[in-house]
């Protein structure tokens, strides 16, 4: 049974940086369902994509797996023959709890667990690469060199499916988005003390991007074709394809 988020519940003399420690790992489902909107679209829809993209014979990435919701969305999707599913998560304890979902679970299509920072996961024979709001826990400066390592192990015609949290460049909008995030958590019951001591852990921890940096960056790195198919708020999701040729 998922237990409740209930971390920040209480007031914390000292708010310390957001970690994917066992707390978190124990109302991991509960947390981003309450505070990611669309989160449960995205995941389904990933599974739809993969299924549309997954090349025989091919792997896909979940990068930052958590307890591997988008992997279990792939692996029930994929009719491609021959496929395997190679989940990452730098999180011993996500690790941990993802072998038994994972035990539970009944796909077939193999899943390799790796703990491990995806720096240092060689991407190769890839057909769907995902990165569901991962590369915004990552350092800035190491985004790109991450996203040319994906590109370069894709195969031709193969996906990168990338969620993010999202800045906006017009300080009102930014503000805007804010507020109306912040309304929903409200909506599904977090309190205004859990929202500004969450809000302070995830400071210089989760560092968002306007969409336009996204799309940039990903052309530069050789994605053909990159735009958003899902955003609510200030979270989106965007689709960057390979050229076939």
């Amino acid at each position: 049974m998922t237990k409740h988020d209930n971390i920040y519940a209480n007031p914390l003399g000292d708010v310390t940086g957001f970690q994917f420690d066992q707390s978190v790992v124990d109302v991991f489902p509960d947390m981003i369902q309450r505070s990611v909107p669309g989160y449960t679209t995205i995941v389904a829809m990933i599974g739809t994509l993969a299924e549309r993209y997954a090349q025989a014979g091919s792997r896909c990435y979940d990068l930052g797996s958590s307890l591997c919701a988008a992997t279990l969305a792939m692996r029930h999707r994929i009719p491609a023959a021959d496929c395997e599913i190679i989940a990452v998560d730098n999180s011993s304890a996500m690790i941990e709890r993802a072998h038994q979902v994972l035990a539970a679970d009944s796909g077939q299509i193999p899943v390799q667990l790796v703990c491990d920072d995806l720096q240092n996961v060689k991407i190769e024979n890839a057909s769907v690469v995902v990165l569901n709001f991962t590369l915004q826990f990552i350092p800035v400066e190491k985004r790109e060199g991450i996203l040319q390592k994906i590109c370069n192990g894709l195969r031709p015609g193969g996906i990168l499916i990338i969620s993010e949290k999202v800045d906006f460049t017009d300080p009102d909008h930014r503000e805007l988005m804010i507020d109306l995030h912040h309304a929903f958590k409200r909506a599904n019951g977090y309190s205004e003390l859990e929202i500004a001591q969450k809000r302070t852990a995830l400071e210089n921890v989760l560092i968002p991007e306007t969409l336009d940096t996204h799309r940039e960056r990903l052309k530069a790195v050789g994605f053909t074709s990159v735009d958003v198919w899902f955003q609510c708020f200030n979270f989106a999701s965007l689709i960057a394809i390979k050229a076939k040729t």
